[in-house]
């Protein structure tokens, strides 16, 4: 592979998880450790991710924008938005969180009759015409970066609401480290949400399998259900059998 082909994927990598270690990259793209070391320094200087103990992370102040974002993975947040959806039935009373994961699940709403808590700043200007949906804002401050409402506001108004199902996404997941995700200002409402709804569901590509970052918000046994584009391997089926945890995906609904 050509050195500006593989800076770009290694860029699409890192940009995809958040964070990555150097010995990930070595393994993912079979080049030794000091390629990638050049590789990630051309990165840095540019800008575009910055330096962190053991590997790199993005560059938050250079973070792609949200809109950008949304066209990531599309196919996968589409299947993974379509089988969540199937879930929700008239008269539920759940929450979205925030995401273009999550955001895909709108389309497949449409018809239902259902009550929507989110901070989720899409979700709710595109239910907008859609009068069966009753919509709920957390409030908050704006995050830009994610286009959600987030803050001690937020958390305060959430633990007023009484969801049946959670639909919430993440950064990553693993069995060691939990779920977690990047930004602290939405860990606590995720956690929230988490300890509120009676049922939770985690929507999350097959690239966040495996994967950790910043802060934890539950514990992978705290879950019900983990939506995903393909079922995952066989330690995270084991854990699922052994901690009730359903592993879902659109080839085994």
């Amino acid at each position: 592979m050509i050195k500006t082909k593989r800076i770009q994927q290694i860029k699409e990598y890192v940009f995809d998880r958040e964070s990555a270690s150097l010995d990930e990259l070595v393994a993912h793209f079979g080049v030794s450790k000091n390629t990638i070391r050049r590789d990630v320094q051309a990165l840095v200087e540019s800008g575009v991710l910055k330096k962190v103990y053991g590997g790199v992370a993005v560059n938050h102040s250079t973070l792609v924008v949200y809109q950008e974002r949304k066209t990531r993975q599309l196919n996968k947040k589409q299947l993974i938005g379509q089988t969540a959806a199937a879930f929700v039935e008239n008269g539920d009373m759940i929450f979205v969180d925030s995401g273009t994961t999550t955001l895909e699940m709108l389309p497949y709403l449409t018809e239902k009759q259902v009550t929507v808590v989110t901070n989720n700043v899409d979700f709710i200007t595109q239910a907008m015409p859609y009068e069966n949906l009753t919509i709920f804002s957390t409030g908050g401050m704006l995050e830009r970066k994610t286009n959600s409402f987030v803050g001690y506001q937020s958390v305060e108004r959430l633990k007023a609401y009484n969801v049946n199902k959670a639909f919430i996404a993440s950064t990553g997941l693993s069995i060691d480290h939990g779920v977690t995700n990047s930004s602290p200002l939405e860990t606590d409402i995720k956690k929230t949400v988490v300890e509120k709804s009676a049922k939770t569901f985690l929507l999350v590509d097959d690239s966040k399998f495996n994967h950790y970052a910043l802060t934890t918000f539950c514990h992978l046994q705290d879950l019900d259900v983990v939506v995903t584009n393909k079922q995952p391997s066989e330690d995270y089926l084991q854990y699922g059998k052994e901690h009730d945890v359903q592993f879902v995906a659109p080839s085994s609904k």
